[in-house]
């Protein structure tokens, strides 16, 4: 059981906390009451205002329809006051831009465009809104008129600052292919800034709105002229400086001081010059040729007029690549571009055409030069083939895009080239093959051949060539090999055809040979000839280029040399052999000769003076222009002769054969040399 007293203080806890709890529910009771009156008055403040909303809405709305309705009049007003303002402007587009249309477009093309765009937009008004009005046709003759002007103003335009380009500047322009330091290229201005902004607006203009397309006829003809003037005026350039000073030159370029130019030899093409040198170099060691029978024109009496006018032709070609090129820069500017290529095509045409012609008369030209066999006016055919082919991937860039006709001009050049070429070539081994045998054209001294030296300076000329005789060789083969020929096969082609020719001329000299009556002059003369020929063919590559086929040909040479060498030897066996011991007769020291024996030695010494002195007064007439060589048959035969005469001299020269020694002794062994020194030397 709890005590009393617990239980007593138990209950006034509980009491109080229940007092507490009522008092809580009391104040909550309070706050509900204060929170509804609240809600009451909030709900009857809102529904005053919303009542005072929907009166204001109901006031202001229709004022707001009405003002809605007053703007979308007063809008409406406007845009009729500002169409009837258009179209009442329409009516006076003709009066006023009929002033501007009549001055024309010169020096005002901004403000003229800007009349025309007023005139053809009151043309499409009067046609769509009133096709039967006056005022159309007035609009429309006002827009022909200006349209007329503007094709005036871009004739005008071009015609008065399209100018030839200066040889000087195409010789700056081409020239800078070759050199080997970069630089700026030289800039070609055909027309000022200012005027190409002008005549490119025009040609839009004419394209867009005029509906015109004879602006780009007139174009073309006046480009096509000044580009053919250009290239013709180069041409012309070539001939007078060659005729002033024997070298065109171009000044400096033009980032240099041009009160500053400076003389710019032009690099020759070259056709006969390098060998020419190289001909001279041999005459230096005695090579050259004294005039021999050939019917062959002489090729070192080819005129520089020949080399002037390839040179001419090949930079024009060059020239005409360069100008086109740029010519097709500007024509982008100002022609539309669907009608570039064919503009183009029309543009170049007689620039192109008259090169081809040019071209087809180097060809005609070589034909006939073939026919009179004058070789070295065909071989201008051969730098002009070797730069149209190198020229040709420029060619065919500048070309791409116009009319097969155009592309097919410079192939056909080519064409006829190699055709003329490898014609030329053929006919060249054939001349030398059967050059005729005339006594009175031969040396009469036995040296070198002209039919020999116009042929090697001939085959002097392929090594410039190779490549370009290589394949004129190649163009005639029928083998299917030929159409794709490499530079390997082309090069044994004429590997093959030096070997001809030179095969040729061998047999040709063995002919003329026979002429001489002499053997021994015989032997001198083909010596002489084939010694030219290896020393020519050693001094340059032909000798690689003979090995390409015939491996030992310089062997043989050599073995030719001395064969000649020995069988002229065997002219002096005439003297020497009065002289040899075989013949001589055997006598015992001491012992008196018998009569006939005197008269036998007697003879042996006459023999051999009177031999001696033949050979040696036939013999100096001769030639050996060679000096090695001459020096060493000079050697070899004064050795052989002096040791003959010498032994003979000591075994009979203190015999007692004649009262008259001086009369038979006539020479001691050192004048015997020097007699012979004396041989092949006509100033002696």
């Amino acid at each position: 059981m709890i005590p009393p007293q617990e239980a007593s203080a138990r209950r006034r806890e509980i009491e109080d906390k229940l007092k507490q709890e009522e008092e809580t529910l009391s104040f909550i009771r309070d706050s509900l009451e204060k929170s509804d009156q609240l809600t009451k008055n909030m709900v009857s403040i809102l529904s005053s205002f919303e009542s005072r909303l929907m009166k204001l809405e109901n006031s202001i709305i229709p004022v707001h329809k009405q003002t809605e309705n007053l703007q979308r009049l007063q809008e409406n007003v406007e845009k009729t006051l500002s169409c009837l303002d258009h179209v009442i402007s329409y009516y006076h587009v003709a009066s006023d831009t009929e002033k501007i249309i009549r001055e024309g477009p010169a020096g005002r093309l901004e403000e003229y465009l800007g009349s025309m765009a007023k005139i053809q937009k009151a043309v499409e008004y009067f046609q769509d809104n009133s096709p039967d009005s006056p005022e159309l046709n007035k609009v429309k003759l006002l827009f022909e008129r200006g349209k007329e002007s503007l094709e005036s103003e871009f004739r005008s335009l071009m015609t008065r600052h399209s100018k030839v380009v200066s040889p000087v500047l195409i010789l700056d322009l081409i020239s800078g292919e070759d050199e080997l330091e970069a630089q700026e290229e030289v800039p070609l201005e055909h027309l000022p800034e200012g005027v190409l902004q002008d005549v490119t607006r025009i040609s839009r203009w004419l394209v867009e709105y005029g509906r015109n397309q004879d602006f780009m006829n007139v174009y073309y003809q006046i480009r096509s002229s000044q580009l053919d003037r250009s290239i013709k005026g180069l041409k012309e350039h070539f001939r007078k400086s060659s005729s002033s000073s024997g070298v065109p030159y171009s000044p400096a370029i033009p980032n240099k001081r041009k009160d500053t130019p400076t003389k710019k030899p032009i690099k020759r093409p070259g056709t006969i010059r390098k060998a020419q040198n190289l001909l001279k170099q041999y005459s230096q060691h005695g090579l050259d040729g004294k005039k021999g029978g050939s019917n062959l024109i002489p090729l070192e009496g080819r005129d520089d007029t020949l080399d002037v006018e390839t040179d001419a032709y090949i930079h024009c070609v060059s020239a005409f690549v360069k100008l086109a090129q740029s010519e097709y820069q500007l024509l982008t500017d100002v022609i539309p571009e669907h009608h570039q290529k064919k503009t183009f095509d029309s543009l170049i045409q007689d620039a192109l055409d008259g090169l081809m012609l040019e071209g087809e008369n180097i060809v005609s030209a070589a034909r006939k030069a073939i026919i009179r066999h004058d070789f070295s006016a065909v071989l201008t055919v051969f730098p002009i083939l070797r730069h149209l082919k190198q020229t040709k991937p420029e060619f065919d860039q500048v070309l791409q895009g116009t009319a097969a006709s155009t592309k097919n001009k410079l192939p056909g050049l080519i064409t006829s080239m190699e055709t003329v070429g490898a014609k030329a070539l053929e006919d060249f081994a054939d001349n030398i093959k059967n050059d005729p045998d005339k006594e009175y054209n031969m040396p009469k001294d036995g040296t070198v051949h002209e039919l020999t030296s116009n042929a090697i300076l001939f085959l002097q000329q392929l090594l410039d060539f190779q490549e370009t005789a290589g394949a004129m060789l190649a163009s005639q083969e029928t083998s299917s090999s030929a159409t794709s020929y490499s530079s390997e096969f082309s090069k044994r082609l004429l590997s093959t055809y030096i070997c001809k020719v030179l095969g040729n001329l061998q047999l040709n000299l063995l002919s003329k040979s026979k002429v001489y009556e002499d053997p021994a002059l015989s032997a001198i003369f083909l010596h002489n000839n084939y010694n030219y020929i290896l020393k020519a063919l050693e001094k340059s590559e032909l000798i690689q280029l003979v090995a390409v086929t015939q491996k030992t040909a310089e062997r043989s040479y050599r073995e030719h040399i001395e064969q000649q060498i020995q069988t002229y030897q065997r002219s002096w066996l005439k003297v020497t052999d009065y002289i040899a011991e075989k013949n001589l007769p055997v006598f015992q020291p001491g012992v008196k000769l018998r009569d006939k024996e005197r008269q036998m030695i007697k003879e042996r010494f006459k023999g051999f003076n009177d031999g001696l002195e033949e050979l040696c007064k036939i013999q100096k007439a001769w030639a050996i222009p060679d000096m090695e060589q001459r020096d060493k048959i000079r050697q070899a035969q004064k050795n052989i002769v002096r040791e003959t005469y010498g032994a003979f001299l000591h075994r009979y020269g203190s015999v007692p054969f004649t009262k008259n020694p001086e009369k038979y002794i006539k020479y001691r062994v050192e004048q015997v040399g020097d007699m012979i020194d004396r041989l092949f030397d006509t100033s002696a």
